[in-house]
């Protein structure tokens, strides 16, 4: 019996500090990652670097503000794209679909998020750049809004599914129609899940470049407008990385730093904004 008592206590400990092992490594990997950018681009962050046009070629110094301008109005789009369609989407799965219905919808938004990025590109590209004849920025947002819809959709809907029933059914008790109740209580009492979605998705697609390089291309000047193609920074990242100038492998390792900070305030907030429960504001 003691010697089963034992055994029972080594597995036990052997399992709590291999479990513990690699919980350390998995976090290792980021403060890692995080690391290693900020000592190869953290010296290249400056004014000059949110402020600046690249460099002509062979020259050092300049900066990706160009870059930087073109990921924002490729997000701006791909949330305006994306969002609503994936928001409503989850609306109809919560609250007005059947099973078979559910279950097909359900299945192809996962199938869809599971899509590599690049073949979205290729999609992207046959649908908004091949038939105008041109690369634009309309045409990045569209990519990574295609591959925001699934994230949105799935995420707001379980948040949806989370409000308790007895709030629909005494709002319609009270005499409310089944949209006003959708309007006025079930989503303000899913808003801060329905916001953690919509986060999610945003970092989930500020990173990508496959699709971007299919639609939005790139640009090494100021993109005019949103017919044009435009610089982003995983793109410039891609290109400068790959080039053979060490000035620009120290901007592209300071354009990751950019863009992983970017992706991990996103988180946090999104992480904060949840961990305060779902709610009715007051």
């Amino acid at each position: 019996m003691n010697a089963r008592l034992r055994w029972r206590k080594f597995v036990s400990n052997f399992m709590l500090t291999l479990t513990g092992c690699c919980a350390l490594v998995a976090v290792s990997v980021l403060f890692l990652i995080l690391g290693y950018l900020v000592v190869h681009g953290g010296a290249s962050i400056n004014w000059n670097f949110f402020t600046k046009l690249p460099a002509p070629v062979g020259e050092t110094g300049g900066g990706m503000a160009n870059a930087i301008i073109g990921s924002a109005k490729l997000l701006f789009l791909a949330t305006l794209f994306g969002v609503p369609v994936g928001f409503l989407g989850a609306i109809y799965l919560a609250e007005f679909s059947g099973n078979k219905v559910a279950f097909v919808v359900r299945y192809s938004a996962d199938l869809l998020n599971g899509a590599p990025s690049i073949v979205i590109g290729i999609f992207a590209y046959s649908l908004v750049v091949k038939p105008f004849g041109h690369f634009s920025t309309f045409a990045g947002g569209v990519a990574l809004g295609i591959m925001m819809i699934p994230i949105t959709l799935r995420s707001t809907e379980e948040f949806l599914l989370g409000v308790p029933r007895n709030l629909r059914e005494g709002a319609m008790a009270l005499g409310a129609s089944k949209w006003k109740t959708i309007a006025t209580v079930i989503v303000p009492a899913a808003y801060r899940g329905i916001l953690t979605a919509i986060l999610l998705a945003f970092a989930r697609v500020a990173g990508e470049t496959a699709p971007l390089l299919f639609t939005a291309l790139g640009n090494e000047f100021w993109s005019q407008g949103f017919n044009h193609p435009t610089a982003s920074l995983p793109v410039m990242i891609y290109h400068y990385a790959l080039s053979p100038y060490d000035d620009w492998h120290r901007q592209a390792w300071a354009a990751g730093l950019v863009l992983l900070a970017l992706i991990l305030i996103i988180n946090i907030v999104a992480r904060a904004i949840l961990s305060r429960g779902i709610s009715a504001p007051r």
